[in-house]
């Protein structure tokens, strides 16, 4: 996946100019904006990443646009102290006026946590429906039953011809079954 950054700020002058110091420093902006609805129509079209705004866009507000945002996103929030004070401790914000190495400190490091992040629940097995939770069961109650192997046995043995026919675990519960029943 690739992370991308969005920029909306109400004034579009601004915005163009902090997409023209990210691009300096190697980042690319996906969608300079200046209005909420802009900013989430951007997002709905990529697959995460930062999106930088201000404390109040030509039709909402920070908080309004944070409630609609997609969990796939992150927002940087760039605003007085005053209003990052106030500020939900899940945003992270930079102080204005900005700091350019803050803001690229700040960028760069909320890309790399949402890299970190895809990347983790990558690696995360992918739940099973019931249906498919259903096949395995049933070959393990089978072959429990039919070569008396214990439910650990039973699901070993699925695993380890899973693995060596190179298919996976419902697949081969599935050629299990079928092979079972053809045997009656």
């Amino acid at each position: 996946m690739n992370t991308s950054i969005v920029i909306a700020l109400p004034k579009i002058e601004d915005a163009k100019k902090i997409r023209t110091v990210l691009n300096r420093y190697g980042f690319t902006v996906a969608a300079v904006c200046n209005s909420g609805a802009n900013a989430l129509a951007s997002i709905s079209e990529l697959d995460g990443g930062v999106l930088l705004c201000g404390y109040h866009l030509q039709d909402m507000y920070y908080r309004d646009l944070l409630d609609y945002m997609p969990d796939y996103f992150e927002m940087l929030l760039m605003a007085s102290r005053g209003v990052i004070s106030e500020a939900p401790t899940s945003i992270l914000c930079v102080g204005m006026p900005l700091k350019v190495g803050d803001l690229v400190n700040t960028v760069s490091m909320m890309l790399s946590q949402i890299e970190r992040r895809w990347k983790k629940d990558k690696k995360k097995p992918k739940q099973r429906s019931w249906k498919e939770q259903n096949y395995i069961s049933n070959a393990k109650m089978l072959l429990m039953e039919r070569n008396h192997l214990s439910e650990d046995d039973a699901y070993r043995y699925i695993q380890k011809c899973s693995m060596d026919s190179g298919t996976n675990m419902v697949e081969t519960a599935q050629m299990v079954l079928m092979l079972l029943y053809d045997s009656v």
